[in-house]
């Protein structure tokens, strides 16, 4: 599987890549350091092999929030079947409405700690790498 994970803070790009490379269902980590970045690269894989298969998008992220990111790949029509999972700080009321009006496949908030991240990064491998079939 190969994840995008569009992010901007350099520790949790450390931790969060780190983890998942130690995941054998995880082929390949690409990184976006923010909302425009990860839209131009998964617009301009959509016709390659390197075309992710899962997101995980930050909210908080410079040029284009992860809710606008979002909201323009849940309208396209090939880009809407990439889930896209809002891995982020926030556990605002508000952000977690606005991810899913927008067909966010699910809202997870970082944990602080490294085991209780490890742990969410472990349930994301399990259910939507060896679980669920995804789209190809």
């Amino acid at each position: 599987m190969h994840i995008l994970l569009v992010e901007d803070n350099e520790g949790d790009i450390f931790l969060l890549t780190e983890l998942l490379g130690e995941r054998k269902s995880v082929e390949k980590v690409t990184v976006a350091k923010n909302g425009q970045e990860g839209l131009d690269y998964i617009f301009n894989t959509l016709a390659s092999e390197d075309r992710p298969d899962l997101v995980l998008l930050d909210i908080n992220l410079p040029l284009k929030n992860g809710l606008e990111v979002l909201r323009e790949l849940k309208t396209g029509e090939v880009t809407r079947k990439i889930p896209v999972i809002m891995l982020t700080s926030s556990s605002s009321p508000e952000d977690i409405h606005h991810s899913y009006f927008n067909y966010a496949n699910l809202f997870l908030t970082k944990p602080s700690e490294m085991n209780s991240l490890e742990e969410a990064i472990g349930a994301i491998e399990t259910f939507w790498m060896k679980m669920v079939q995804l789209p190809s």
